[in-house]
């Protein structure tokens, strides 16, 4: 008996991470457990399908993608499936070169992280870079 084949990648933003299980089936998109079609907020969803719209239906409307996802806001749990989701559609057609241009020329951070993260609060001041104001008087 053959084995099935499944996919499991990941993907992350900030503090948000999204790990996505891609298997054979008939192109059903969940994110913790909820259809991509009726996820909210819209301005997320309309994030997330981007890797889906750039790959073409050819490619995932033959498999399943379960993914779920913690941490950060929605934003950047958003980014972090689509980030998620690219890359198993990627992985999944044994690393496309055809698939990898089409996602990068798109966004670079479909497939590769974006390093940016919140800088630490110093002291002397409400944040990292603003300092309390003197007064002489």
């Amino acid at each position: 008996m053959p084995a099935k084949k499944v996919l499991v990648v990941s993907g992350k933003r900030k503090t948000a991470i999204a790990r996505a299980v891609v298997r054979p089936g008939i192109g059903r998109v969940r994110i913790n457990r909820i259809p991509v079609e009726i996820y909210e907020p819209e301005i997320a969803r309309e994030k997330i399908m981007e890797p889906l719209i750039q790959a073409g239906d050819d490619i995932w409307k033959q498999l399943d993608i379960d993914i779920k996802t913690w941490g950060g806001g929605y934003i950047g749990q958003a980014e972090a499936v689509r980030t998620a989701i690219a890359r198993g559609l990627w992985e999944w057609t044994k690393k496309s070169s055809r698939l990898r241009r089409i996602f990068t020329e798109y966004d670079r951070t479909l497939l590769a992280g974006d390093p940016r993260r919140k800088e630490p609060k110093k002291f002397g001041g409400p944040g990292a870079r603003a300092r309390d104001q003197k007064s002489y008087r």
